[in-house]
Formats: structure tokens, C-alpha cells, sequence
């Protein structure tokens, strides 16, 4: 029986016990579920933090036996000793009354970097195959401007294929895009890309412009710019003729 299936069978003990006519309680096997649980996740923490059963035992100042036998769920330690073991191990304290290992977390979010990917790539491709199109080029024609074969383009434009960057590069440089056209900007990861290049920018400033921008007294100021940066020409032409006329 999997940590799934002690779950899933204490979470079943646990309803039948709370259900309006309850059936008799068997409390052994629920606190037996229960300790196997909190086993499998003292386990499941320590072997994610590559630590031993000898190092858990000496933080605790008990014997390995006394680790094991938590793990296997023969016995349970005390609340003071799981705090001690969520700091050493790196995790949570509510870690052990959880219903997920770490390791479940770890797969799921692997499944998810692997969606993405296949996701990034797809659309990547179709930004590269509408470039193309409204450039007026086939996928020969766009071959021959950049000397890679056209069905392994046509493959990078399906995304059955990752679009290495130096290609990439070529590619939007040919259907007169730049590489941050084809960058994500929706989702977290994108939003969060998105924010480190900004930093970047915001670094790459002379010294006097940051130390103005980054005051909170100038926000004024820096909202003013933000609101003459959008004004048609012809207005703006119009506030700077009104500002000079006010200075003479």
C-alpha cells in the first residue's frame, strides 16, 4: 500500500466518522493510517533533503531505530520533534500532516515544465509561421534567406520541434521580427522574465536617473513623463509652446 493509498483510506475511516450515523469507529486502524502517513512523510523529507537516518537521529538526540521505526509507522514522534525535523530537513512543520510528498509535488511540476515547453514551442512556431506569411514568404523562400531546410522549418512552425535560439535568431531577423517578439509574456513565468528585464533596463540607467526614478518623492514627476509620452505630437507641440510662453 503507497502513501495515495493510506491517504485515501484514512480520509475514508475519517468520513464514515463524521457521517450523520456514523458506523463504530475504529480507532486503531485510523491512528495505525495515521501513523503510517506521517512515516512516509518523515521518509519522503528526509530522503528529498539527502539526509541519513543517523543525522535525523543526532539532531533529535534518539537512536536510528527510534527514526525507523517512525518512518515505518510502528511509532510517532511528538510535535517538538517534528518542528526540530521540518528545520533540519528544510520543510514545513504542517509537511507532516499533509496529504503529498514532496516527491509528488516534484513530479507534478515536472509534468508541468514539460507542457510548458511543448506549449512555448507550438506557439513560438505559429509566431514564426504568421511572421512569415505576412512577409509574403514560403517556407523555400524562407529557406533560402537563412540556409535552413524548409521542412525543418515547417517543423519548427508545428512545434514538433524546439527552435534552437542562434536559428531563431536568424529566422526573426528574416521575417524582420526581433527575438523578444516570440518571448511569453502571459503567464507567471513570462510576467516574472518580463520583470528582469525591466530591472536589467532599469540598471543599465546612469546613476543620477536611477537615484531620481527610484525616490518616491519624484513619482510625480515620473508620471507626468509617463502621461506626455502618449500625447499625440501636435499636443505635445501645443504644451511646449504654452510652457515658453509662460517663461518669457
Amino acid at each position: 500500500m503507497d502513501f495515495k493509498d493510506i491517504s485515501s483510506k484514512f480520509k475514508q475511516v475519517s468520513k464514515e466518522a463524521a457521517s450523520p450515523q456514523p458506523r463504530p469507529t475504529d480507532f486503531a486502524e485510523s491512528y495505525r493510517l495515521r501513523a503510517r502517513m506521517v512515516g512516509v512523510l518523515i521518509r519522503d523529507a528526509r530522503m528529498s533533503a539527502h539526509r541519513s537516518v543517523e543525522e535525523c537521529a543526532q539532531v533529535l538526540q534518539v537512536t536510528p531505530q527510534q527514526v525507523e521505526a517512525w518512518e515505518f509507522g510502528d511509532s510517532v514522534p511528538s510535535l517538538p520533534q517534528l518542528e526540530l525535523l521540518a528545520n533540519f530537513l528544510g520543510v514545513p512543520v504542517s509537511h507532516f500532516w499533509g496529504t503529498e510528498t514532496i516527491s509528488d509535488r516534484r513530479s507534478q511540476r515536472a509534468d508541468a515544465r514539460t507542457e510548458y515547453l511543448a506549449l512555448r514551442n507550438r506557439m513560438i512556431g505559429a509566431l514564426l509561421r504568421q511572421a512569415r506569411e505576412e512577409n509574403g514568404l514560403s517556407l523555400d523562400e524562407l529557406s533560402e534567406k537563412t540556409a535552413i531546410p524548409a521542412a525543418r522549418i515547417h517543423d519548427y512552425e508545428l512545434g514538433e520541434t524546439p527552435l534552437p535560439i542562434h536559428e531563431l535568431t536568424v529566422l526573426a531577423n528574416a521575417v524582420n521580427r526581433n527575438v523578444s517578439y516570440f518571448l511569453e509574456s502571459s503567464s507567471y513565468i513570462g510576467q516574472l522574465l518580463a520583470s528582469r528585464e525591466e530591472w536589467k533596463h532599469f540598471a543599465d540607467l546612469p546613476p543620477d536617473v536611477r537615484q531620481f526614478a527610484a525616490n518616491p518623492v519624484n513619482i510625480g514627476f515620473i508620471e507626468i513623463a509617463i502621461m506626455l509620452s502618449k500625447m499625440p505630437t501636435d499636443k505635445l507641440r501645443q504644451v511646449g509652446e504654452s510652457m515658453l510662453e509662460i517663461t518669457m
